[in-house]
């Protein structure tokens, strides 16, 4: 019976699998909001009865498809943290956030599923809080190691009063109640995680065509900014982007 049981799992996997493949063929091809499982079904021959059991309702499909998307851009973020180690954080900042960047230019349309335009009609459900929020850990977590090694430059100007709450209000947000991460300097983070971001979206949705040619420098210098914002500082000769 587990061998059996096995085999069906794996092939349930495997449709499903097919099925978010089809459909993310049609993202790229008529956008998110054309997404049909009627669509889908022809074009993997299948009755429409059959994919509802793995998806029975187009939200159901997005919502694995945005689920899947925000567990890769995570996932390279992670990576990038893992490879560039604990010494030296400036660098660290700058490894994730170039493969954030890395992994939206290659994959244009999941990228505009998470971080474009709303789908309408669709309300995202709170299985996307935890995946969304990924990335912004990641960037977390740099800043908390900087601090826990001393190499933090804190705000010279005194905390607004505001500062605390904000602070408390992200790590809410982040479902991480217990970070370490000093108040004024969270607001600061929740900045530079949205500027990343507008970086790249300008970047993907051709806002910076005809305007910006090299693009990498200009990413590079933005990025370290953003870290200095935060509070990262250099920390020997190789923490230079």
């Amino acid at each position: 019976m587990d061998v059996i049981q096995g085999a069906k799992e794996r092939v349930r996997a495997e449709v499903a699998a097919a099925i978010k493949g089809e459909a993310r063929r049609q993202l790229a091809a008529e956008g998110a909001a054309r997404l049909s499982l009627r669509a889908v079904a022809r074009e993997l021959g299948m009755v429409s009865s059959a994919l509802y059991r793995y998806f029975p309702s187009r939200d159901d499909l997005l919502t694995a498809l945005i689920v899947d998307a925000y567990d890769a851009i995570g996932q390279a973020a992670e990576s990038a943290r893992a490879a560039a180690g604990a010494t030296d954080p400036l660098r660290a900042w700058v490894d994730v956030c170039r493969a954030v960047r890395g992994w939206a230019l290659e994959h244009p349309h999941e990228y505009a599923l998470i971080y474009g335009s709303p789908v309408p009609g669709y309300a995202a459900p709170q299985d996307t809080v935890a995946p969304a929020s990924r990335v912004a850990l990641v960037l977390l977590g740099v800043a908390e190691a900087a601090h826990d090694a001393g190499v933090l430059v804190e705000p010279d100007l005194p905390a607004a009063d505001c500062d605390s709450v904000l602070a408390d209000e992200i790590r809410e947000l982040l479902d991480q109640p217990d970070r370490t991460l000093p108040g004024p300097v969270a607001p600061r983070l929740a900045a530079a995680w949205a500027q990343l971001f507008g970086l790249i979206s300008f970047e993907v949705f051709g806002q910076f065509n005809r305007v910006i040619d090299d693009r990498d420098a200009l990413f590079g210098k933005a990025v370290v900014a953003l870290a200095q914002q935060v509070g990262l500082r250099p920390v020997g000769s190789g923490a230079q982007a």
